[in-house]
């Protein structure tokens, strides 16, 4: 899938990308390299749990901008698996769970939103899971999880709607990239169906082809890596 598919795009595109340091944030930079102006993030640049970090990460990145991904996420602490019923439920892993999965991205949002272009498209899209839907939760667990991507839904849903108010022509969204072999789904990658588990360069591309289809009518959704609109 070639990156000139963002056609819905300015040719003189500028793109932010944090969590270039993970596997799809980084797949996300080598498709965006040859496109245009594109700015990795990673940890050692941007802290997510550290709203000075966030801050001054954004200050050093010169407006005006067309895209900005998020492309983090923590799927359970390193020192024990995601909650499997309600006896596992820890405060300070819930916490942190919180912190890097709706928080951060909150923060970036307060942060890299008002550099983005008013007079063309642009889009601001962090990744979700679609287990952080509440309408099609039918197995329960992962707690954390689920709670930390449902809160990160609402806050982009949220700052869309007032985006909106001062860039019509934008998008927010939130994104789920599928099961992508990387080192956070790799204990869960047993039971993945044939042909539902992506390298980090297909999950990339695909991300990117929906981004450049979405418009800003569908701005403040929740998509699946093929486009299709995932129940909150």
């Amino acid at each position: 899938m070639s990156v000139s598919l963002l056609t819905s795009f300015a040719p003189d595109l500028r793109a932010v990308v944090i969590g270039a340091g993970g596997g799809v944030g980084g797949a996300l930079v080598d498709l965006l390299a040859p496109r245009g102006d594109v700015t990795a993030l990673a940890r050692a640049d941007l802290d997510l749990t550290d709203p000075a970090s966030i801050a001054a990460a954004a200050t050093r990145i010169d407006a005006p901008l067309d895209l900005v991904i998020v492309a983090t996420g923590m799927l359970h602490d390193a020192s024990a698996g995601p909650e499997k019923s309600l006896r596992d439920l820890d405060s300070a892993r819930l916490m942190r769970s919180l912190a890097v999965n709706a928080i951060g991205p909150a923060l970036v949002a307060q942060a890299f939103l008002p550099k983005l272009r008013t007079d063309r498209k642009t889009a601001f899209v962090a990744l979700s899971a679609r287990v952080g839907s509440i309408g099609d939760n039918r197995l329960g667990g992962w707690y954390g999880y689920r709670a930390s991507k449902a809160a990160l839904n609402q806050f982009l849903r949220t700052a869309a709607i007032e985006h909106a108010r001062r860039a019509p022509l934008s998008v927010v969204a939130a994104l789920h990239p599928g099961t992508v072999a990387t080192r956070l789904s790799a204990p869960f990658q047993r039971g993945v169906a044939a042909g539902k588990l992506f390298t980090p360069a297909d999950a990339a591309a695909a991300l990117l082809a929906v981004i450049d289809r979405l418009t800003p009518s569908e701005s403040g959704g929740f998509y699946a890596w093929d486009g299709a609109a995932i129940p909150f």
